[in-house]
């Protein structure tokens, strides 16, 4: 059996390749492993997959004079340039190389197809939303009055991030929304995990954080660099989430998954920024209309009140002044009969003291002439008893040393003096006879 050479052998599978197919293909692929060489070329594979199961691969070439004006129309026209995730429509040719293999040369890529493409893709998620019934999810929460504590998801050096801190940190009538940042890539393959992380860890801190909704903003960009966020998982987690979702990711011309399955859906970073402080605008107008309101009822009812009071000041005056006579009149029956009675009982006592008068009189003259008999008895009794009617009838009354005899037995050579009616003895004793010996 004859043998071949490794080149001749590939030399055949060139020729036959060649001859074989055709000069150009129009070939539907997602792009992988996109990178530019130094050179200016560059090279990926072009992938088809199921789910996450690639199907089939094939490296792809795109050299440096052609990328320049196919980069330009794709950018021109999707707004964004090529990168890896893309599904593309591309016109390539297939090469075979005896040292590097089977590849294909890129002609030229359809930059519709991807519009269409991310359309049909984005229909898709929404009709399954609605099945499933999560596009209007979120828009079941009722907002507060005035949006004051919010958590934001965007890039920290995203523009539109700075624009919107500027509008609420720098508004004219000096509200203040308290903030915070939860950082995530907001474009990208990485974008909806980033996005999706950003929402787990709101959902972890709310407890801490109390934050009334959150803000998803972004800067704008073309039509495919939002595609992750017509994503269907972070749509899901979006209309789940357990608090109000705005969503200010800064395209004008077509709506995302998202800004369908958010609560509040706004074009703009500084329309949102607007919206909240239009809450407080509202809120703060709407308590000035109560507040007038309240004023203007108070005054009524206080004037209704004066009126009742005047009224009521009237009746009572009224009803007074009737009691006051009523009472008088009473009081003057009282009186009346009070004086009445009064000169009834005057005229009682007034006989009452006659006869206690005359009793009185009658007892007195009784009692004055008894004791007027006592006293004469008493008299004569005196007049028997006093020292001098005794002296008178001849007794004698004898003292020693200024003492009564009988009260102070003298002593024998003492003094004596005796008192008769009308004279006065002083001797001296000489001699005591005692009567009882």
């Amino acid at each position: 059996m004859s043998h071949l050479s490794v080149s001749q052998l590939t030399e055949q599978i060139r020729y036959i390749l060649e001859s074989s197919l055709e000069p150009l293909y129009w070939v539907v692929g997602e792009l992988a492993d996109f990178r530019q060489a130094p050179q200016g070329h560059v090279y990926f594979e072009l992938v088809e997959k199921q789910g996450n199961q690639i199907l089939a691969k094939i490296r792809a070439n795109l050299w440096q004079f052609t990328y320049r004006s196919v980069a330009a129309k794709f950018e021109s026209v999707t707004g964004t340039s090529l990168k890896n995730g893309m599904k593309v429509l591309a016109q390539v040719t297939v090469t075979y190389h005896q040292v590097y293999g089977l590849s294909i040369n890129v002609k030229d890529i359809d930059p519709s197809f991807s519009l269409g493409e991310r359309a049909r893709l984005r229909q898709e998620t929404i009709d399954r939303l609605t099945r499933e019934g999560l596009l209007r999810l979120n828009g079941r929460f009722e907002l507060p009055a005035v949006v004051q504590k919010i958590a934001i998801i965007s890039s920290p050096s995203a523009a539109g991030y700075g624009d919107f801190i500027n509008q609420i940190q720098n508004n004219t009538y000096g509200y203040h929304i308290y903030h915070r940042l939860f950082p995530s890539q907001m474009q990208g393959n990485e974008a909806v995990n980033g996005l999706i992380q950003a929402l787990k860890r709101i959902k972890d801190e709310s407890d801490s954080l109390n934050p009334d909704a959150v803000i998803i903003i972004r800067g704008g960009g073309s039509q495919l660099d939002l595609d992750c966020f017509d994503e269907y998982r972070l749509a899901v987690e979006i209309a789940n989430f357990p608090l109000p979702v705005f969503t200010g990711i800064g395209h004008e011309r077509d709506e995302t998954v998202a800004d369908l399955v958010a609560h509040t859906r706004l074009k703009t970073p500084t329309a949102v920024a607007e919206f909240l402080l239009a809450g407080f605008r509202e809120f703060e107008e709407n308590l000035g209309l109560m507040l007038q309101r309240l004023d203007r009822a108070t005054r009524n009812t206080l004037r209704e009140e004066e009126n009742k009071i005047h009224q009521y000041s009237l009746r009572t005056k009224s009803l007074a002044g009737n009691r006051l006579n009523l009472e008088s009149q009473k009081v003057n029956t009282v009186n009346n009969r009070i004086i009445q009675a009064g000169k009834n009982l005057s005229k009682i006592q007034s006989i009452a003291l006659e006869n206690l008068e005359k009793s009185l009189k009658k007892a007195t003259g009784s009692f004055l002439q008894s004791q007027n008999e006592n006293l004469t008895k008493i008299e004569l009794q005196l007049r028997q008893l006093d020292p001098q009617a005794i002296l008178k009838r001849g007794y004698t009354r004898s003292e020693s040393n200024g003492k009564p005899v009988h009260l102070q037995p003298p002593d024998i050579g003492a003094e004596l003096i005796t008192y008769s009616f009308q004279q006065k003895i002083k001797s001296n004793i000489t001699e005591i006879v005692d009567k009882n010996e």
